[in-house]
This record gives structure tokens, sequence and C-alpha cells, in this order.
């Protein structure tokens, strides 16, 4: 029967899952190059990111003279340069000036669109994991697959397909002379937060988390008042026209006790413990 296969994680998580410059960064790639989800994105930073310490390492070895370490430099750059990422004679210099837009760019997903086979990058993705796709002949379904300098030429429309015919409905229609597709930058949605019922927001008097009164007060209650939760406000504003109105009943906020209330107040007499006599 053989061994049971175990297969690791290729990507490495975020340390902190809740950081807000990080998350808008990954909903703008995940949106811009159709991926599934975020491991897509982290599984391309972690490519990324084991290219620039296998870079960092070499430098430090290749200042020794290490033989060893000149023939590993040639095979990552070997690597790198029949993957697109870098041209032909490039440096260690230029590995670790790589960016995660110059990886993503290199999926068959994102070419699959970018030469015209479909209307939208998510289509692209439709159109490979269907099988619709092929290169050199070959048919490929795996949209995240780093394609090799030389096969952007060879990508096709897998033959015997219906959607091979540009004439099919599933098809883009482009005009004759259009520019060539280009992938959209996404804009975050900015959501605004709401005011409270009632009328204009006003801070209320002493105290926290008391009823709301008045015009005061960040608090539930009838119109009039802020919003959330506040202590007593003061009196509503007088009326225009500098005319002197009472205010009506029940809206002054109670005053303190005063130093009769104190006074009545019973000294803490001690308590006897247990019930014994002396």
């Amino acid at each position: 029967m053989g061994d049971p296969k175990f297969p690791r994680r290729k990507f490495a998580t975020p340390f902190h899952p809740w950081k807000a410059d990080r998350i808008t960064e990954e909903n703008a790639l995940q949106h811009k190059y159709g991926l599934k989800n975020k491991k897509e994105v982290w599984r391309v930073k972690s490519h990324l990111r084991s290219y620039r310490n296998q870079a960092r390492e070499l430098l430090a070895k290749n200042r020794t003279g290490d033989a060893q370490a000149g023939k590993e430099t040639q095979q990552l750059l070997g690597k790198l340069a029949r993957l697109g990422l870098l041209q032909e004679g490039a440096t260690l210099d230029d590995v670790l000036a790589l960016n995660i837009d110059q990886v993503l760019g290199r999926r068959l997903q994102t070419l699959v669109y970018l030469r015209g086979f479909t209307g939208s990058i998510n289509q692209a993705r439709q159109f490979i994991a269907h099988g619709h796709v092929a290169i050199n002949g070959n048919r490929v379904n795996v949209p995240g697959y780093y394609v090799k300098r030389g096969e952007e030429e060879v990508i096709a429309i897998t033959e015997g397909r219906p959607v091979a015919d540009e004439g099919h409905p599933a098809r883009p229609k482009r005009v004759e002379g259009a520019p060539a597709p280009r992938l959209k930058e996404y804009k975050p949605r900015t959501v605004e937060m709401g005011r409270g019922r009632g009328g204009p927001p006003g801070r209320g008097g002493p105290g926290g988390r008391g009823p709301p009164r008045g015009g005061g007060g960040f608090g539930r209650g009838p119109p009039g008042g802020g919003y959330g939760r506040g202590g007593p406000g003061g009196p509503p504003p007088a009326p225009a026209g500098g005319t002197d109105v009472a205010p009506p009943p029940g809206s002054v906020p109670e005053t303190p006790r005063g130093e009769e209330a104190h006074k009545k107040k019973k000294p803490n007499e001690p308590r006897i413990q247990g019930g014994g006599a002396f």
C-alpha cells in the first residue's frame, strides 16, 4: 500500500491577521488578478520571499570567493530568466528588486486575459479550469501555472472546443484596431459612518451612561438627542428672536442632593461579630 503522503503547506500566513494596510493590498491584488482567495497571494509572496532570501545569502557568500556560491547564483538567475521574471545577464541585485506584480503577471490566467481570449480576468480562470486553454497543444487546467519564456506565443484555445470559434458568445467581441486589454486597478470602497437618529449631536452634562434627556448626550432616545449613550444634557436652546420662554416641565435636570440629605444619613454602626455574650 505504501506510505501515506502528507503534503506540506506551500505558503506562510501573515504574522498578524488584522492589519488594515496589508488587507487592503491583498484585496487589490485579489481583484486585479482574479485570484480565488488570499492563499494564492500568500503563496506568491512566499515564492518571492524565498528568491530574495536566497539572493541575500549568495551575495554574502560571493564576497568570500566561494565557488559553490557562484554555481548557485547562476542556477538561480537562470531559473528566474526561464520564468520570464529577469532578463538575460541580470544580477542578484535585480532579484532583490522583484515585486509581486511581476510574479503575478507571469501566471497563465493573467496572460490568457491580456492576449484577448476572454472578456475578463475571472472568465480567464473559468476557461483554464474547464480545460479550454492549451500551451503548445497541451491542455493546462492550472490558473496559477507560471508561463515560461517563449510560451506566451503558443497559448491558444484547445482544439475541438466550441469556444475555439471566435464567434462563440463566450468569446469577447473586439473591434479591429482597439487597444489591448489591460488589468483594472482595484479601488477600495469607502464607507461613511452614519449619524444617529434625531437632531444634531450635542454632548450632555456630567454623567456617563444615564438615560437620554433633553437635547444632549450621546444617547438612544427621543428625537433631538445625539448618537450613542451618554449622560443627561442641558436645557434645549432658546428659540430665535431673543424671547425668553420657560422650559417645559421635566426638561431641567435634577440637582444633586444637598447638605441636608447628607446630615440625615445615619453614621456607620459597628457590627457585632458572632452571637455570644461578652
